[in-house]
């Protein structure tokens, strides 16, 4: 398993792509893509069947994923 920079819980900055300079915190890390997903950023749709929860399907909102090389650790804020 390789060591990242970032762990789950971290407060990150996106530096490259279209969330470029947003931030926000990590909810999970892919270890094997080396990818993150964090909360609030890179919104994909995911279309779902019907089921007893959506009678009628639905066409949910939720996190992409982004490279690991693309964010780093927000600086603390200064005390």
């Amino acid at each position: 398993m390789a060591k990242f920079h970032v762990k789950k819980g971290d407060q990150v900055v996106v530096l490259a792509g279209k969330e470029k300079g947003k931030s926000g915190k990590i909810i999970h890390v892919l270890t094997k893509k080396s990818r993150v997903i964090v909360e609030g950023l890179q919104m994909v749709k995911k279309h779902t069947k019907k089921s007893q929860q959506n009678p009628q399907g639905a066409i949910l909102d939720q996190e992409g994923s982004i490279h690991i090389s693309n964010v780093k650790k927000a600086e603390a804020a200064a005390a």
